[in-house]
């Protein structure tokens, strides 16, 4: 028996044309980059998933129609499409409104005398202060430094557990009676058995400025930038 065979021809249905030109799948260049780039934009833009569905079912052949159950599904896929986009829109609204909410909660702030985490007072008068919290009773080294980062003060003496206040009366190790300014201390301790103590520390001062340009909000006390989420007290004036 002799077998005459042709050349297969590669026919594609209208619905596999329809998509490959609603979704610009296929390339020239074949790449697997420019593929992925195009399913990658399909998930991620509605208007390109309902001209897809709106094209498949166009070229749909009336021969061989669309199977009910991959309807239903795509319409699903395409009804879940949309409450997504929906979803991220609100949340951007959402967002939008809550960081209004704190810029304008931030600037209540403006003059408030607050205790906040940190290590940087001002002296002023004579006297700057700070609170200091230890979890355990332990032997601390403080250490005051100025703006420059030279220490002017340095003193030793025990600790004990909880909230403690630290005052300084400006004065350097030989008695002199240091400017007004910021600034900061450092706490070292050691336990009765020689292990190292985490101490935090505290400062009070008056709320100058607030930067809503910053996210979030910047308040600035004593000279130093910290974010309400630093805020630990809020004192009435003159307390």
């Amino acid at each position: 028996m002799t077998t005459i065979s042709g050349p297969t021809a590669t026919t594609s249905s209208p619905i596999t044309a329809a998509v490959t030109a609603a979704t610009g799948s296929s390339s020239a260049s074949g790449s697997t980059s420019s593929t992925a780039s195009s399913g990658s934009a399909l998930a991620g833009n509605f208007d390109e998933f309902l001209q897809l569905l709106t094209t498949q079912l166009q070229n749909q052949n009336p021969l061989d129609p669309l199977d009910t159950n991959q309807f239903t599904s795509q319409l699903v896929q395409f009804s879940s499409v949309e409450q997504q986009i929906n979803m991220n829109t609100q949340l951007t609204t959402l967002i939008s409104l809550q960081e209004t909410a704190q810029s304008t909660s931030a600037l209540g702030f403006v003059g408030q005398t607050v205790t906040v985490s940190g290590a940087t007072a001002t002296l002023a008068n004579g006297q700057a202060s700070w609170s200091y919290t230890s979890p355990s009773p332990a032997s601390a080294a403080f250490t005051i430094t100025n703006a420059t980062g030279q220490t002017v003060y340095s003193a030793n003496q025990a600790v004990q557990a909880g909230t403690n206040t630290f005052n300084w009366n400006g004065l350097d190790a030989n008695g002199n009676s240091l400017p007004a300014g910021n600034y900061t201390m450092s706490i070292s301790a050691l336990s009765s058995s020689g292990a190292n103590v985490a101490i935090a520390t505290q400062v009070k001062g008056v709320v100058s400025s607030v930067d809503l340009t910053q996210n979030p909000p910047v308040l600035t006390v004593n000279g130093q930038n910290y974010t309400i989420a630093q805020i630990q007290k809020i004192s009435a004036p003159g307390s």
